[in-house]
C-alpha cells in the first residue's frame, strides 16, 4: 500500500466499472491499482515492483535468508509475493508465505496488474489465480513454494506465533486505514515474529514507530524507495546464545 502520492497517468480496464478498479502504471514499468472505498492506491505510484524489492523483499533481508517465512499483513493485488517468489525461485530457496486479506481484488485485476512482470510465469501465481479467492483459506503448493491466503479480518484472525522471518506491514496508509496501526495490532504482530524476524513497512509515521517500539521491537527509519525519503524497519530481539557457545 502507499501513503498518498500524486503525478502519474491512471488507466481504466475495460470491464465493469463496478468490479475492476483504475490501474496505474509506475515509472519502473510495473502497476498497481487504486481502492476505491480507502482512496488511495495499493503500491507505490512511483514504482509499486520497485517499493515491493526496497522496502519488503530486501528490507526484511528476505532476499539473503535461506528458508524465507513471510507473513503479509494486507496482500492487495500481489506485487509483494510476486517480488519476493522470484526472488526464491531466483536463488532456488523454499519459500512459506502466508497471508491475510479482507476486502480481495478480483483476480482479474491481478492478472492486470501482473501482466508482463515479474513472478508471472511461476506456477504458484497461475495456481493463485486459478482458485481466486477460496473462501475462507487459499492454499498454493507449486515447486518449493507454499502459500496461504487468509480471507479474513486482521484484528480478530488468529495469528502465527514466533513464525515468520519476516512480516510485510502493507495494510493502507494509517490516515486511511488506522485500525491496522494501533499499538494493539502491534503487539499482535510482534508475536507473530521469531526471535530475530524482521518487520517491515513503508510508513515513517511517527504514530507507527512508536506502537512497533512499545510492542518491544527494535525501530529503525531506513531509506525509502523512489519518492519516498524513509520507511521503518523493526526487529524482534534474537534468543540469546546457548551458554558456552
Amino acid at each position: 500500500m502507499e501513503e498518498r502520492e500524486s503525478g502519474v497517468m491512471l488507466w481504466l480496464m475495460p470491464a465493469d466499472p463496478s468490479a475492476l478498479p483504475t490501474l496505474i502504471d509506475t515509472p519502473d514499468g510495473s502497476r498497481t491499482a487504486f481502492n476505491a472505498r480507502f482512496g488511495e492506491a495499493y503500491g507505490s505510484r512511483f514504482g509499486a515492483a520497485g517499493q515491493a524489492r526496497h522496502v519488503f523483499v530486501e528490507g526484511t533481508d528476505t532476499h539473503t535468508h535461506p528458508t524465507p517465512r513471510v507473513l503479509e499483513i494486507g496482500f492487495g493485488v500481489g506485487v509483494n509475493f510476486r517480488a519476493t517468489l522470484t526472488d526464491a525461485a531466483r536463488r532456488g530457496v523454499p519459500l512459506e508465505y502466508v497471508a491475510y486479506e479482507f476486502d480481495p481484488a478480483t483476480s482479474e485485476v491481478l492478472r492486470a496488474v501482473a501482466e508482463g512482470n515479474e513472478g508471472t510465469e511461476h506456477p504458484a501465481w497461475t495456481a493463485l489465480l486459478e482458485g481466486w479467492p477460496t473462501l475462507p483459506t487459499l492454499t498454493v503448493e507449486a515447486e518449493q513454494v507454499r502459500l496461504t491466503v487468509h480471507f479474513l479480518d486482521v484484528l480478530t484472525a488468529d495469528l502465527p506465533q514466533a513464525w515468520a522471518s519476516a512480516l510485510y506491514l502493507d495494510g493502507f496508509s494509517p490516515d486511511r486505514n488506522p485500525e491496522v496501526w494501533t499499538p494493539e495490532v502491534a503487539a499482535r504482530l510482534a508475536g507473530a515474529l521469531a526471535p530475530g524476524g524482521i518487520l517491515a513497512t513503508y510508513s515513517a509515521a511517527g504514530r507507527v514507530r512508536r506502537a512497533l517500539a512499545a510492542a518491544g521491537l527494535s525501530v529503525e527509519k531506513r531509506a525509502g524507495p523512489k519518492g519516498k525519503r524513509e520507511h521503518l524497519r523493526a526487529v524482534r530481539e534474537p534468543l540469546p546464545p546457548l551458554s558456552g557457545q
